[in-house]
C-alpha cells in the first residue's frame, strides 16, 4: 500500500504554497506536459544505449507555477527583487508508465542457456504518479521575458517529489501465468545468477507490490514566448528514487545493479498565465 500519510503531507504542502501564494497576490499559471521517458532500472544491462532506448515509455503532466514578479490583487508588478524576477515555485502531478524486458548482451540470439531464456521470458512494468514541488531559476529576468524582450527564457529546476509506485511483472518461461502475490515467481523460474551472491538466504529479486518513496528531481529547459499570456516549454527532467524497487526488480549480481531506479523524461509543455 502506497505511504498515504507521505501523499497526505505533500497535499498539504502544496495547498499550503496556495494559500500562501493567494494571501500575498502572487500571479499564477498552469499547463500540461507530456513526452517520452526512459526508465534506467534493473532491467537489461546499466549503461547500455539498446536498455535504455528499449525501455522507454511515456509521462503525463498538470503544472502549477507561482509567479512571484507580477501581482495578480494589483494587476501590478512585484517588488523589484533578484528572487521575485529569477524564480518560480511550480507544483506538479504527473503520470509515467515504461514497459521492460531484459536487452543487451545477455539475451542476444547466440545465448542459447536456460539463463538466457529466462531473462528473454521475464517482463515488467513501471507505473508511477508523482506529486511534488520544484524551484525554478530563470537566469534571465522574468518582467523582460514576459514583455517579450526575447523570445526564449532558458531555467534550470530543483525539486523533491513523492512518487506512488505500482511495479508488474510476467514471465514466459516454463509458467506463463505466475503467482503475482507476495513473491511474484517460483525461483525456478527467476535467473538464477541472481541468487549466486546470496547463498545462505537468498532473497526474491522480484516483487510487484506497490509503494510510495521521495525522490529527487532535477531539470534544465527553455520557455518560448507564444503569446502575453502562454508559453511553450521543453523540459529535459532527471528523476533519482530513493528506493530499488520502482521497477519491481532489485537483484544484486555482477555489479550491474549497484544503483537505485531512476529516469530520464524529456517533456513538451503549454503554459498558460491566468493572471
Amino acid at each position: 500500500m502506497p505511504k498515504f500519510s507521505h501523499l497526505a503531507l505533500v497535499f498539504y504542502l502544496c495547498s499550503l504554497s496556495q494559500s500562501i501564494n493567494a494571501q500575498l497576490g502572487f500571479s499564477q499559471e498552469i499547463g500540461v506536459i507530456a513526452g517520452p521517458v526512459q526508465f534506467r532500472s534493473d532491467f537489461g544491462i546499466r549503461n547500455n544505449e539498446p536498455t535504455n532506448f528499449g525501455n522507454s515509455g511515456f509521462g503525463i503532466g498538470l503544472v502549477h507555477y507561482i509567479n512571484f514578479s507580477y501581482r495578480a490583487d494589483c494587476n501590478c508588478y512585484t517588488t523589484d527583487t533578484y528572487f521575485n524576477d529569477h524564480f518560480k515555485l511550480r507544483s506538479e502531478i504527473s503520470y509515467n508508465y515504461t514497459k521492460l524486458e531484459h536487452l543487451g548482451h545477455w539475451v542476444q540470439p547466440n545465448k542459447v542457456s536456460i539463463q538466457a531464456d529466462q531473462l528473454r521470458g521475464h517482463k515488467g512494468v513501471a507505473e508511477n504518479f508523482d506529486i511534488g514541488m520544484q524551484l525554478e531559476f530563470f537566469p534571465l529576468s522574468i518582467r523582460d521575458f514576459q514583455a517579450f524582450s526575447y523570445r526564449f527564457a532558458p531555467f534550470v529546476s530543483l525539486g523533491v517529489h513523492y512518487t506512488s509506485y505500482n511495479p508488474k511483472a510476467s514471465t514466459t518461461f516454463n509458467n506463463p501465468n505466475p503467482d503475482f502475490y507476495g513473491n511474484v515467481f517460483e525461483s525456478s523460474n527467476i535467473y538464477s545468477f541472481w541468487f549466486e551472491d546470496f547463498p545462505d538466504k537468498p532473497p526474491y529479486p522480484i516483487k510487484t507490490k506497490g509503494g510510495g518513496t521521495w525522490s529527487t528531481v532535477a531539470s534544465v529547459g527553455v520557455r518560448y514566448k507564444l503569446t502575453k499570456l502562454s508559453d511553450l516549454m521543453l523540459d529535459l527532467r532527471w528523476q533519482y528514487y530513493y528506493s530499488d524497487w520502482i521497477d519491481g526488480l532489485n537483484h544484486n549480481w555482477g555489479g550491474y545493479d549497484r544503483n537505485n531506479d531512476w529516469l530520464v523524461w524529456l517533456n513538451f509543455g503549454y503554459i498558460y498565465y491566468l493572471d
